[in-house]
């Protein structure tokens, strides 16, 4: 379907009706929301890290880079801007309620996959040496030759959830949610060869690359956590996307699955009503020029020798009685 065909269909004339079909969605996500919360407060599970281990675990203690804090908002925030600007010009309630429930699915379930392996990996950080003895001082069980961390508790916890890195995969699975939003909104895959539209496309990409890039400069994760973490983000997104949105090469890819089911629930509404309209004029005429035929009795030489083509006329001048 063509896009200059799309009606405007906004928050306030349709939100309520949207948001309430979909209301045990948002109450997943904010199941989610509790799972997730629940698996970084539990204790992650402490692999065994041997004295001779310590060689490739001595990276230093450095800050982030990019702050935690400051994921949510490259992650979420941004493309859900890009979302709500795109509502202010095509006033598609559809559209931008499907965008969000995409974008937010696509970063809690990642979340909750990333944080729940972090937690039964349990692997240690490239800088776990100086986060379980911050005082450069190393102390091994005698028999194990297991570490016994002398460092702050809340520390040494991070320091047993390296694989998979958060950042990433939170970074991939927003930022690739709005690549795949942007390429059907610009029609990246038309066929016609604009390159140009396929940096527009890339470039959230790339930006989830850098924060991956900075979580290995950091030493907070190994080259793996951020491959994984880049790969579980990006196909969540991709799962995301597709349940909501045709794919981007798709003639209809500029818009929701549930916008177009609108539009075809209406169509067969407006056509039944339409049929039934014709039914009951074509009955009401079949009446009338029934009532309009004149009697016949046993005896009577009555012939019908023409018929008025108004059936709303009177009797007399529908048939004239030789």
């Amino acid at each position: 379907m063509p896009e200059d065909q799309l009606s405007r269909y906004t928050i306030r004339s349709h939100g309520a009706k949207v948001a309430r079909i979909h209301m045990h969605d948002w109450l997943i996500l904010l199941l989610l929301v509790i799972i997730d919360a629940i698996l970084n407060v539990i204790e992650p599970f402490h692999r065994f890290v041997g004295e001779g281990m310590m060689t490739d675990l001595r990276y230093p203690l450095k800050d982030n880079t990019i702050p935690f804090w400051a994921v949510p908002i490259i992650a979420i925030l941004l493309p859900i801007a890009i979302i709500l600007v795109y509502y202010f010009i095509r006033k598609d309630v559809y559209d931008f309620h499907h965008a969000i429930l995409g974008l937010l699915f696509s970063v809690l379930i990642t979340a909750v996959i990333t944080d729940a392996i972090k937690d039964g990996v349990g692997r240690p950080r490239p800088d776990f040496f100086w986060r379980c003895f911050p005082d450069g001082k190393g102390v091994f069980d005698p028999v194990t030759r297991n570490v016994r961390c002398t460092g702050d508790k809340g520390v040494i916890k991070e320091g047993h959830k390296s694989f998979p890195s958060g950042h990433t995969s939170w970074s991939f699975a927003g930022l690739g949610f709005l690549a795949w939003y942007l390429s059907g909104k610009i029609k990246a895959f038309d066929r016609r060869g604009h390159v140009a539209k396929l940096c527009i496309v890339f470039f959230p990409l790339l930006v989830a690359a850098m924060i991956a890039v900075s979580r290995v400069d950091d030493y907070w994760h190994h080259w793996q956590d951020v491959f994984t973490g880049g790969l579980i983000g990006l196909t969540i997104a991709s799962f995301c996307y597709l349940q909501f949105f045709p794919p981007p090469y798709d003639i209809d890819g500029w818009g929701p699955h549930a916008y177009f089911r609108m539009l075809a629930e209406s169509n067969v509404v407006q056509t039944s009503s339409s049929n039934d309209d014709n039914f009951y004029a074509q009955h009401a005429g079949v009446q009338i020029v029934s009532v309009s035929i004149p009697p016949q009795h046993e005896g009577d030489n009555a012939r019908v020798n023409r018929w008025d083509s108004n059936p709303m006329s009177d009797g007399s001048q529908n048939a004239r009685v030789h």
